[in-house]
C-alpha cells in the first residue's frame, strides 16, 4: 500500500489524502449555492496557473462539463457524471486513454472534481420508477461548486497580474526605447562627456531581462531603467543650458519677454509659418519666445503618447519626446542640435510636437525643420502662428488662449 493512501472496503481501488479532501470540500457546499458551468468553467482558465492545472487537464474537465446536462451546477440538479473512458475521449479530442487517466488524477489531485465510485468500479447510474436518475456513480463536480467563489477571486487576481504585467512591460519597452535615442544622441552629436559607464549599464540591465520575465523580475529592473533615464535627461539637459543662458542678447530679451505675458493672438492673425507681405518681419527674438507648455499640448496632443509613461508633465518629458519623435520622423541629429541651438531647447522640442502633429502633410520632416530653423536664423519665424493653426485645427477658441 502507497504512503498517504488506504484501502477502500472494496480493495478496488486506493483513496488519496487529495481523494478525501474533495470529499470533505463538498460538503462545504452552502445550502442553495448555484453557478453557471461554463462561466466557472472560462474562470478556471483564467486561474489555471494559481491552481497549477494543465492546458490539458482543462481539456478532460470541460468534456465532464459537456456531460452535465444543466447549465448551472446545483445540488438541486445532482453533481456527479459518469461517462465511460471511451465517451470522454472522444469529447477530449481523441486522447489516449492512458493520458486520459492522468489528467483526471491531476483534477483530482488539484480539488477540482472528486471519484465517487461504484461497488465493482464502474461509472454508471441507477434511475428511479420515473425515469430521474436516483443513484450515480463516477466523478462529482461538488468541488467545482464548493470552491466556485475561490476560483472567481483567484481568475480575478490572475487578470489583475496579466494587467500589471503588461504595464510593465510597456513601461520597460518605453524606458530601452527613451534611453537608446538620448544616448544614440550623444553618440551622434559627439558630446565631449564620459558615457561609457551609462552605456555599459544599460547594456548590463537589458542583457539581465529573463525570456519569459514575471512581475517580480520586471519590477525592479523597470524601476532601474527609470531612474537611469532620469539621470540620462538630466545630463543632456545640463548640456542644453549653456546654450539657453550663454549672454545672447537675443536670449535675454526674450526673457524679458516672458515677464509680460500676451495673447498668442497678437502674435499673427494668419495660420501659415510666413510672414505675409504685409506683415512685419518677427525681430529675431520672437524665435525664441517660450510658450505655456499647456498650449504647447492642447495644439499638438499627439506628443503626449512619445512622453515618459505615455505623458508629458514638464518640458524635460517634452524634450524627451521630441528625441523620440525626432528618430521616428528621420530627423538627423545634426537638424535637431541646430535647432535647439537658435530656438532655444523648450522651442526646438515644441516644433518637433508640431511637425508631428502634422506629419502626414510634410514630405521631408528634417528639411522642414531645417528651413524652420534657417528662418529663425533670419528672424521670420515665429512659433506662435504654428500654435495658432494647431489650436484653431483642433477646435479651440484662440481668442481667449494665452
Amino acid at each position: 500500500m502507497e504512503s498517504g493512501s488506504v484501502t477502500t472496503p472494496f480493495g478496488r481501488r486506493s483513496m488519496t489524502f487529495a481523494m478525501l479532501a474533495g470529499q470533505f470540500i463538498s460538503r462545504e457546499i452552502e445550502p442553495g449555492k448555484s453557478v453557471e458551468k461554463w462561466k466557472l468553467f472560462r474562470s478556471l482558465c483564467a486561474a489555471k496557473r494559481h491552481l497549477g492545472i494543465s492546458d490539458r487537464a482543462l481539456a478532460v474537465l470541460n468534456a465532464l462539463l459537456s456531460f452535465y446536462p444543466e447549465n448551472t451546477l446545483s445540488e438541486e440538479t445532482g453533481l456527479i457524471v459518469f461517462p465511460s473512458n471511451l465517451q470522454l475521449s472522444l469529447r477530449a479530442h481523441g486522447m489516449a486513454e492512458a493520458t486520459l487517466r492522468r489528467h483526471l488524477a491531476a483534477l483530482v489531485d488539484a480539488g477540482l472534481i472528486a471519484r465517487k465510485d461504484s461497488p465493482n468500479g464502474k461509472r454508471y447510474a441507477r434511475k428511479t420508477r420515473d425515469g430521474a436518475i436516483g443513484t450515480a456513480f463516477g466523478f462529482s463536480l461538488a468541488p467545482l461548486l464548493a470552491r466556485s467563489t475561490e476560483i472567481e477571486q483567484l481568475a480575478a487576481k490572475a487578470e489583475a497580474d496579466r494587467l500589471e504585467l503588461q504595464r510593465l512591460r510597456e513601461r520597460l519597452t518605453l524606458c530601452r526605447r527613451d534611453i537608446a535615442k538620448l544616448i544614440n544622441v550623444v553618440v551622434e552629436g559627439e558630446l565631449p562627456s564620459d558615457w561609457a559607464t551609462v552605456q555599459e549599464h544599460f547594456r548590463t540591465l537589458v542583457q539581465s531581462i529573463p525570456r519569459a520575465p514575471g512581475i517580480d523580475d520586471l519590477t525592479p529592473l523597470v524601476a532601474a531603467l527609470e531612474i537611469l533615464r532620469e539621470q540620462v535627461a538630466n545630463r543632456l539637459q545640463m548640456r542644453a543650458k549653456p546654450r539657453e543662458l550663454s549672454g545672447n542678447p537675443d536670449q535675454t530679451e526674450r526673457h524679458i519677454q516672458e515677464s509680460k505675458p500676451e495673447s498668442i493672438i497678437e502674435l499673427e492673425a494668419g495660420s501659415g509659418n510666413e510672414p505675409s507681405k504685409h506683415q512685419p518681419i518677427a525681430p529675431a527674438s520672437e524665435a525664441n519666445r517660450i510658450f505655456p507648455l499647456g498650449l504647447v499640448l492642447k495644439a499638438c496632443p499627439e506628443i503626449v503618447n512619445y512622453g515618459p509613461d505615455g505623458t508629458v508633465r514638464s518640458w524635460r518629458d517634452l524634450m524627451i519626446a521630441a528625441v523620440t519623435v525626432r528618430s521616428m520622423l528621420g530627423v538627423y541629429p545634426s537638424a535637431y542640435q541646430e535647432a535647439c541651438a537658435v530656438m532655444g531647447t523648450e522651442n526646438a522640442a515644441a516644433a518637433m510636437a508640431c511637425i508631428l502633429e502634422r506629419a502626414g502633410h510634410i514630405n521631408s520632416a528634417g528639411g522642414y525643420l531645417r528651413d524652420l530653423t534657417a528662418k529663425a536664423k533670419q528672424g521670420k519665424f515665429s512659433l506662435g502662428p504654428m500654435l495658432v493653426a494647431l489650436l484653431r485645427a483642433n477646435g479651440f477658441d484662440v481668442r481667449s488662449a494665452s
